[in-house]
Formats: structure tokens, C-alpha cells, sequence
């Protein structure tokens, strides 16, 4: 009997290891993808104009990169991001802009839409850009490949999303009040502010900065007219954070300040109508 019992404990075990070394035989290993192959409808110059917003402008297709496993091509999602950036930057330069495209092998562009892409750059200049598609496998780094890069001329016009302050000589002038800045709750909020300690340095045709050290758990406002309470840049309380979000020009509610004190930089953007608090 005990003869008996150790065989069919053999042949069991013998079982198991066989089903386990055919699991292991049949794992599934990732074999890399292809370079997608972009291709313009266009490469000639492109010269954007705001009164031909709704237009066509342009449209990009490119291949599908075929991501290979052992057991044949991938069936998972595959996620493409068009890459525009300027000439010679590598796709590395603080300009760099990116929009997903998921699952789709092209995207066309109205004049409008277009020009978004190019919010970093001056307007009305004409610029050498690059473009290229990045690949991922459900946006897995790891699986990342890359197109040709294709390069174009784009002269892009100037669209805001905010409307710029025209106070101010020779240009509109920008300038911070609240409790936040360092007048704190005693006289933070006095109208007109100290300057030049909270103008705002224009840097840009449509980009504001400034540099200043801020109180915790306050709020402030961004006026463009110093002494004057008549107009405000301000924000919807519900859809930002004190790190940024979406301003506008007489909204209703004041700015919230960072958490904790310290010395902070406020960029304004009125082509993307987008603020952005860093420390």
C-alpha cells in the first residue's frame, strides 16, 4: 500500500511541474514596437491668421506602431502624442507642447486650433518648428517610440483668452493687493499698492510675472489699474487651487493664497487665461 501511495504521490507532483514549466513556456514578453511614420498634409509656411480661425489648416496621419508580444501583435490601447516644438530644441524646451490623441492614426487642425499650439512663442514672427509623434502602449514610458520629425514655418497670430489691461504707458500695467502680500490683513487690501514691489513684470506680449513673498492662508486679487477698484483679474473660487487654474477678467472671487509663507512667483497668461503659483 505505502508502494502504492508514494507512486501516485510521483505522479502527482510530476503533474504539477509539468503544468507549471508549460505555464512558464507560454508567458507572454514584450517585443517592442516600430517607429510610426508622420506624414503633413503640408510642409509649406504657414501663416495664421485670426480672421480665417475657422478654416482648415492642417492634418497629420501616421502609422500604427505594431507593438509585439511573443504571442503575436499587441491588442491593448495604444496612445499617440503630437510634439511641437521649435527647431533644434530636441523636444526639450520649455515651450514644448503636447496634445494626446488616443487610438486615432491622424489629426486635422482648423486655423484656430492650430494656432493654440504655438501659445509660447511670439505671435506675428515667423517660427521654425518641429513636429513628431510619441507612442506609448497605455502610456507606459517604457514602451515609448518615435516618429520622423517633420519641420514647418508657422507664423502664429496673437488670441487671448483673458483680455489684456490697457492701463498703463506704454504698455498695460498689472499689480497685486490682499491679504496675502506683505501689507497682510492691515493693509493688504489699500488701494493703490506700494510699486515697484507688486507690478508685475511683463514678459511677453501676453505673459505677466512677479516675484514676491507671500502670507499663508490669505487671498489677493490682480488689479490693472493702480488705485482703482474697477476692474479686477480674478477667478471662480470652485474650479482652482492655490497652484493655479483658469482666471478671468471681473470674476467673482479673489485668488487663494498659498498655505504657508513664503516667496512665491504669480504667472498671468492671457493666451491661455491660466495662472500658475510656484514657490
Amino acid at each position: 500500500m505505502k508502494k502504492i501511495i508514494n507512486q501516485l504521490f510521483f505522479l502527482l507532483l510530476s503533474g504539477i511541474l509539468f503544468v507549471s514549466c508549460k505555464k512558464d513556456e507560454n508567458k507572454d514578453y514584450f517585443g517592442g514596437g516600430t517607429n510610426p511614420v508622420l506624414k503633413a498634409s503640408s510642409t509649406d509656411p504657414q501663416v495664421l491668421l485670426q480672421v480665417n480661425q475657422s478654416q482648415p489648416a492642417i492634418s497629420f496621419n501616421w502609422t500604427n506602431p505594431d507593438y509585439q508580444f511573443t504571442t503575436g501583435l499587441s491588442s491593448q490601447d495604444v496612445i499617440y502624442t503630437l510634439q511641437v516644438d521649435s527647431a533644434g530644441a530636441n523636444f526639450s524646451s520649455p515651450g514644448l507642447k503636447e496634445q494626446g490623441i488616443s487610438k486615432d492614426l491622424s489629426i486635422s487642425y482648423k486655423v484656430g486650433d492650430f494656432n493654440l499650439l504655438f501659445a509660447y512663442w511670439k505671435e506675428d514672427v515667423p517660427h521654425n518648428f518641429e513636429f513628431r509623434i510619441k507612442a506609448t502602449l497605455n502610456g507606459n514610458a517604457p514602451s515609448a517610440v518615435y516618429s520622423n520629425v517633420i519641420s514647418m514655418q508657422v507664423t502664429p497670430y496673437l488670441d487671448l483668452a483673458v483680455p489684456l489691461p490697457v492701463t498703463g504707458s506704454p504698455v498695460g500695467d498689472l499689480f497685486l493687493i490682499g491679504s496675502a502680500t506683505p501689507g497682510g490683513d492691515a493693509t493688504g487690501w489699500n488701494n493703490p499698492v506700494p510699486v515697484p514691489s507688486q507690478k508685475f513684470t511683463r514678459v511677453s506680449t501676453a505673459v505677466y510675472k512677479i516675484t514676491i513673498a507671500l502670507h499663508g492662508g490669505k487671498e489677493f486679487l490682480i488689479i490693472p489699474d493702480n488705485g482703482s477698484w474697477s476692474h479686477k483679474y480674478a477667478v471662480n473660487a470652485s474650479t482652482v487651487t492655490w497652484q493655479g487654474g483658469n482666471f478671468g477678467y471681473d470674476k467673482s472671487d479673489n485668488f487663494p493664497g498659498p498655505p504657508t509663507a513664503g516667496v512665491y512667483t504669480i504667472t498671468v497668461n492671457f493666451k491661455t487665461g491660466k495662472f500658475a503659483v510656484t514657490q
